[in-house]
């Protein structure tokens, strides 16, 4: 992250002021649930309770920490910041702020308010070497769970059994947690595309589809495969064809110039021409990064060329209500001429 490329994405405002959990780590590099940052042309101030300080003057870079009194409140502290730099206006982040809160620190600073919009979100699109490399790390995590977990896939064996082995065996790896609650559905409940783990055993000639993920350093991966028991259909092994062709077509029209809608388009002909258009109902990926469903979209809504340096997940699915679902997901880095593949494991069938 580039404070001047911060500094420069405040709307116009004197300042900037991040409040959000997630921007807040993207300026820092720092993990807490309480905390402002204040940047200036003069200054860049983190300012923290009693509970993170300590640990923030240690890890924080180019920040000056200062710690937030009991007695004391953060609006106080940026209107004392922001007197010593005659800031008149204050960029402030209302897309993660609830009515109310905009509405009290707007109320509690004595600068102007602007709304700083997408501008933060927008900066995080496109990822830097470090960040590519420490979502990567969250992706090898996973694999090597998958791995695992595949030696455990049996009947009788519950969603919620195989849910709970996932979660233990990422953190075992050395996730710092999990990028979203693990997603374990199997037979007719993996029709359901967020389905929630359930106390039903697997069974043979069933598919189990999970998605999964895990967070590495504040950055997370995510990554989806279905495989079957025993056995399967030859409609089951037309729907898997099917949505692995769908996904190939989509990684091979993802570049950066191309809309999202474009990517989607190519995959969702492809399901569609083999009958189960109305079976898709979703979009063909999104961005991923310090949260797990970010910019940019792809999806026959997104009009925006994907930039180089994105990450995009590719899992188009088919899913047969009473019957069974498919979906494979992988994440791609979206390069001028094309797209790298992130995801090493396997995506052919497996019939375990």
């Amino acid at each position: 992250m580039s404070l001047h490329a911060l500094r420069n994405a405040r709307n116009g405002a004197d300042a900037l002021v991040l409040t959000s959990e997630v921007n807040r780590r993207y300026a820092t590099g720092f993990h807490s649930t309480a905390g402002v940052c204040y940047l200036s042309d003069k200054q860049a101030v983190f300012l923290t309770d009693f509970r993170y300080s300590e640990a923030a003057r240690q890890q924080i870079a180019g920040f000056t920490v200062q710690e937030i009194q009991i007695e004391d409140s953060y609006t106080a502290a940026v209107n004392r910041l922001a007197a010593q730099d005659g800031v008149k206006t204050i960029a402030l982040e209302d897309e993660t702020l609830t009515h109310a809160e905009y509405r009290r620190w707007e109320r509690g600073l004595t600068a102007k308010t602007i709304p700083l919009g997408r501008a933060a979100a927008d900066l995080r699109i496109v990822k830097t070497e470090d960040e590519v490399s420490q979502i990567v790390s969250a992706q090898r995590i996973a694999e090597q769970a998958f791995t695992e977990i595949l030696n455990e896939l049996r009947p009788g064996v519950t969603e919620q059994e195989i849910a709970a082995r996932l979660t233990y065996l990422m953190l075992h790896y050395g996730a710092e947690n999990m990028s979203f609650d693990p997603i374990v559905v199997s037979g007719e409940n993996s029709s359901k595309p967020h389905g929630v783990p359930t106390e039903k055993p697997l069974a043979p000639g069933e598919f189990v589809t999970m998605d999964f993920g895990c967070i590495y350093h504040g950055y997370c991966s995510d990554m989806t495969r279905t495989v079957a028991i025993g056995h399967v259909t030859e409609e089951m092994e037309r729907v898997y064809s099917t949505v692995l062709d769908a996904q190939l077509a989509g990684i091979a029209a993802a570049k950066a110039g191309v809309s999202g809608r474009e990517v989607d388009a190519a995959a969702r002909k492809v399901i569609t021409d083999a009958g189960y258009g109305s079976a898709f109902g979703h979009g063909f990926g999104h961005g991923v990064g310090l949260e797990i469903h970010e910019a940019p979209r792809a999806s026959q809504r997104s009009e925006q060329p994907l930039p180089a340096g994105c990450i995009l997940t590719a899992e188009p699915g088919i899913y047969l209500p009473g019957k069974f679902g498919v979906r494979i997901e992988d994440m791609l880095f979206v390069i001028e001429d094309g797209c790298i593949n992130l995801t090493d494991a396997p995506k052919q069938l497996i019939l375990l």
